[in-house]
């Protein structure tokens, strides 16, 4: 991911929650109680706190920022993944599609899913919107505040559902990991259903490019709003 910098002298607090002599499969900043939340799912390869730089120039500390880390080793042997994108079919994004739903509901009781944003890159996107906006499975979406896919494909069979959030999508333009055609294909599907979407390209790889952190703070705001 591209991202700036942080330089701030006194950041939040960060907790990391996860079962005792284990890996954490959250992580926190800000309050665990807040009346925003911003939660984000790191791509294919990376870990729970790949985003929680960006996460920080995009919110203030009054809000709670939780990145999830995703169930699956990757087969590299470092960094985690949603599921096996070298494996025919990617038999474990059932699961993953359940437990990433379980896991933000849970999170839901402590802030309500109304007040809380989902941003996802890569893999993270895909999970994100096949959750966020109803899956291939046939479940519904949930009722998110946003929803900022950035680097984002849809899955197999992914059919999205009113109602849903706002979406954001972003997209390098010379993106050779995932084609940019592929944001111009989730822009179809979701104006096809009747979504309010935004498609932001820009002239860069696969990555979060800083330009693009003044229109995605636009996009929470005006989900939480």
């Amino acid at each position: 991911m591209s991202q700036s910098p942080l330089d701030r002298a006194d950041p939040p607090a960060m907790t990391a929650a996860g079962s005792a002599g284990s890996q954490a499969d959250a992580l926190w900043l800000g309050p665990e109680r807040a009346s925003r939340r911003l939660v984000v799912l790191h791509g294919w390869g990376a870990d729970a706190d790949d985003l929680l730089d960006l996460g920080r120039e995009l919110v203030d500390g009054s809000v709670s920022l939780v990145a999830l880390r995703a169930p699956w080793p990757h087969p590299a042997g470092m960094g985690r993944q949603w599921y096996d994108l070298q494996q025919p079919n990617w038999p474990e994004l059932p699961e993953s599609r359940v437990q990433l739903r379980a896991r933000l509901e849970a999170l839901g009781e402590s802030v309500p899913l109304e007040a809380t944003a989902l941003l996802g890159f890569s893999q993270g996107a895909a999970m994100a919107l096949d959750v966020g906006c109803g899956d291939g499975a046939g479940a519904a979406g949930l009722p998110l505040a946003s929803l900022i896919s950035c680097s984002g494909y849809p899955h197999p069979g992914w059919r999205p559902r009113q109602p849903l959030p706002a979406v954001l999508l972003t997209h390098g333009q010379q993106d050779p990991v995932v084609p940019y055609a592929a944001s111009g294909a989730l822009e179809e599907m979701l104006l096809a259903v009747g979504a309010r979407v935004q498609r932001l390209g820009f002239a860069g790889g696969h990555g979060i490019d800083p330009a693009l952190f003044e229109p995605i703070r636009a996009a929470l705001a005006a989900g939480w709003a």
